[in-house]
């Protein structure tokens, strides 16, 4: 038989509890699109930044001047049309940069230099970008439907990752970056996130995937999904630390939640026009 400790058995509770409160409100923003869901989705990325660069304090990194310029490309974005996007999102590359070199360069300590810059633009630029894509998915013919299966995938796959781990898991996926993740987890994860999928499509997509395209979608976001929540983890064990925030309880920080959704977002919405539409 097995049992959870009184610390596991909080835990999910807590987990519960949250999804309980959390989920209608993501899946009220969801309903309405537009505004409601890309201020929503702003400040899931201006959180994740946050804590992102928090985590990594030890190599100073532009902290401000990293969440300024992350909000304003997560702003400005909003107000181009998409034959302008990539030229915008070239120029801010280059923009943030320079800024970053230009800083490194006149500081009285160089030590971590590159480290610095490199987790700078990480936070500036890279984590709004991936997030973006939760946007742009939304804004595809379908999209409120996409971004339910999105969420709904995730969070089930998740919760079954996480509770068949601390149930059944016996080996380790991953030690030296997430010691508690276990090769069953994962398994329980994949085969939950694509069972899911597949209710989805029964539920409320029938009209737009097909068995075998709902099946392989989440089959992509299942791997994609859990690869992302490992990445995270590596900058959580580089800062020695278990969770990214405590603003979520449960489930730690914002970046704990959201972090599956920085490689699946744009994973996904790749796989859409390339083999979905």
């Amino acid at each position: 038989m097995v049992f959870m400790s009184g610390e596991s058995v909080n835990m999910l509770l807590n987990r519960i509890l949250t999804a309980v409160i959390g989920v209608p409100l993501i899946f009220i923003c969801i309903y309405c699109g537009n505004v409601a869901f890309y201020i929503m989705m702003f400040i899931i990325s201006f959180l994740c930044v946050y804590e992102c660069l928090t985590i990594l304090k030890k190599y100073n990194p532009h902290t401000i001047v990293s969440l300024i310029m992350a909000s304003l490309f997560f702003v400005f974005i909003y107000f181009f049309n998409s034959t302008m996007i990539d030229k915008v999102a070239f120029s801010a590359i280059i923009m943030i940069f320079i800024l970053f070199f230009v800083e490194v360069v006149f500081c009285e300590n160089p030590s971590f230099s590159i480290e610095r810059i490199a987790i700078s633009f990480f936070g500036a630029f890279f984590i709004p970008l991936a997030l973006l894509y939760m946007s742009y998915i939304r804004n595809l013919d379908n999209g409120m439907k996409f971004i339910f299966f999105l969420f709904i995938v995730v969070w089930v796959l998740d919760t079954a990752a996480y509770g068949f781990g601390i149930l059944f898991g016996q080996h380790e996926l991953a030690k030296d970056i997430s010691p508690k993740k276990t090769i069953e987890g994962t398994i329980a994860g994949i085969v939950f996130g694509i069972l899911t999928a597949y209710l989805c499509r029964y539920v409320f997509m029938q009209d737009v995937l097909t068995i075998t395209e709902s099946l392989m979608l989440g089959f992509v976001i299942a791997i994609i999904g859990q690869f992302s929540d490992l990445a995270e983890s590596l900058i959580k064990r580089d800062a020695n630390i278990k969770d990214s925030g405590k603003i979520i309880p449960g489930h730690g920080g914002v970046f704990d939640r959201f972090d599956s959704y920085i490689f699946v977002a744009p994973t996904v919405y790749y796989y859409i026009l390339l083999f979905l539409k």
